[in-house]
């Protein structure tokens, strides 16, 4: 098995991290603290190509996969901004790119891809609901034919960047569940203008990742052309599984970065600090914990890269669904525990701002529930993987 990055990947990696170096800890403590979307970073990141490295040239991307996606992910968020930015990644690539470049018609290809590439466009998804989180086939927000469209009626919760994007990629129910009781049947994908009339947002007070806003998006009456569907009608579930695992495993890029840099934080202050006399660093309890952690963030990148590897090459959807889930799994605690252990070995600097760590630990705790909770991968490699009775 060769690990080697090839020269194509080392240059997407030297050029993010160069750009990445440019905007630091400091320019995300002041976009935390101010709750400022990072513009002109997500901008730099446009014109030099890194949003469009998995869209086809002909739309202005690079053409490579999810793969080299993950890898530039990684080195932009462990530059200073941590799994915040990994949001930005899943809603414009992913949730756009990524989508569309699958499932879109050649029309919505030609129209949106090559703004995801260059960073004018800029997409968010509206999936879960006041009573539909994990249970995407209870979705109540319904699109009727109207028109020679869609009108679309409902109520969407916890849309990441809505007021900030240009388009919702938006799951409805387009009809009920087949006569033998598919829930999954009656699912569509619907692009939406987020300037569309009949649309609301109201924002979400959170406790981190505040250099993105959270909404609930409220439908009422928004009409949309039926060149916006993505994909089959009915089918949204089949085509969204392609679109939820890309999603797991740049949460899983954004929280091993995360990883990276509290330990490396936490390392550079257990050097420094003295205390009796002694770099509180040559003390075993302040070392083996870092070091074990270092260890299983490793192993937890070993698991992503996989994971892209399998998503850019294989057809099986249940072998992906399993690696992806694992390496977000793996991330996601991983993530959090280096930012609680960094916390700890900083003591009461830890908790201050301008050591940066708390703001880490802030965002890297929401990906213990989202974008997929911790206890649905369970779930999911109990049924999928062990073949063991559904438990839920």
């Amino acid at each position: 098995m060769h690990f080697e990055l090839t020269d194509e990947q080392r240059q997407l990696v030297e050029g993010v991290r160069a750009l990445a170096s440019r905007f630091g800890l400091d320019y995300w403590l002041e976009c935390d603290q101010e709750r400022r979307f990072p513009g002109e970073f997500w901008r730099g990141l446009g014109e030099g190509g890194w949003l469009g490295v998995s869209i086809p040239e002909q739309y202005g991307g690079a053409g490579l996969g999810l793969l080299e996606s993950v890898l530039v992910i990684e080195e932009a968020c462990r530059a200073g901004s941590g799994s915040t930015l990994s949001q930005l990644f899943m809603a414009t690539p992913v949730f756009g790119g990524e989508t569309i470049r699958l499932h879109g018609s050649d029309a919505l290809k030609q129209k949106l891809l090559p703004g995801i590439a260059d960073g004018s466009v800029n997409f968010c998804m509206a999936l879960s609901e006041p009573d539909a989180g994990s249970d995407t086939m209870a979705t109540r927000t319904t699109a009727r034919r109207s028109d020679g469209g869609f009108l679309v009626n409902g109520q969407k919760i916890w849309v990441t960047a809505a007021p900030e994007s240009n388009y919702i990629l938006t799951i409805v129910r387009t009809s009920p569940a087949d006569e033998n009781g598919k829930r999954s049947h009656g699912l569509s994908l619907l692009v939406i203008d987020t300037d569309a009339e009949g649309i609301s947002f109201a924002p979400i007070k959170k406790a981190g990742t505040n250099t993105l806003s959270a909404s609930i998006v409220s439908l009422d009456g928004v009409q949309v052309q039926e060149s916006r569907l993505v994909g089959s009608e009915n089918e949204g579930w089949r085509h969204l599984l392609d679109t939820l695992n890309s999603e797991r495993l740049v949460t899983a890029a954004g929280c091993i970065a995360t990883a990276d840099l509290a330990i490396s934080l936490a390392s550079q202050y257990a050097r420094e600090r003295t205390v009796f006399g002694r770099p509180i660093g040559s003390n075993q309890a302040i070392q083996f914990p870092l070091a074990r952690l270092k260890m299983e963030v490793d192993a937890a990148r070993l698991a992503m890269y996989q994971a892209a590897w399998l998503y850019d090459t294989s057809s099986d959807r249940r072998q992906i669904g399993g690696a992806a889930n694992t390496a977000k799994f793996l991330a996601a605690n991983v993530g959090y525990a280096a930012c609680e252990q960094a916390m700890q070995t900083m003591g009461g600097y830890g908790y201050a701002a301008d050591y940066h760590v708390e703001r880490l630990w802030r965002d890297v705790r929401l990906f213990q529930v989202a974008p997929v909770s911790q206890e649905m991968i369970l779930n999911f490699v109990a049924q999928y993987i062990l073949d063991l009775p559904r438990s839920y």
